[in-house]
């Protein structure tokens, strides 16, 4: 029986993660009009086993914007849980926390640095 239930709780906090991950990335285009937040999109989000909160990443297009972004997302965050408790009828909505979502950047590094790696290899 727990293994039985386990996949069915995995299975649900899941479905409610892809669910405001699709639902945030119109609400946040939408919803707030703060000219601090840039271009931003959500790019996943991981919601706690008890579905008390979820933690949004989002990319940031502008790298120099992303602070300012990040914080006006924050401060919109209970404005956006309260469409979200309307629009999805959740009995409890998590907590929203905007993080930024660095794996662009990560991957960038990681392909100048294994092109450097590779130039400095052909002149050998």
């Amino acid at each position: 029986m727990g293994y039985r239930g386990q996949q069915r709780d995995f299975a649900r906090h899941d479905r409610v993660a892809g669910l405001l991950r699709r639902e945030l990335g119109v609400l946040v285009q939408r919803e707030l009009n703060d000219p601090e937040i840039g271009f931003v999109s959500v790019s996943d989000v991981e919601v706690s086993r008890d579905l008390a909160v979820a933690k949004v990443y989002v990319s940031v297009l502008e790298s120099d914007k992303a602070t300012s972004s990040l914080a006006a997302l924050n401060r919109g965050a209970g404005y956006l849980r309260g469409i979200l408790g309307q629009q999805l009828r959740m009995r409890t909505t998590p907590e929203l926390r905007f993080l930024q979502d660095t794996s662009i950047e990560t991957g960038e590094h990681m392909d100048a640095l294994l092109a450097s790696v590779r130039s400095s290899s052909e002149e050998e």
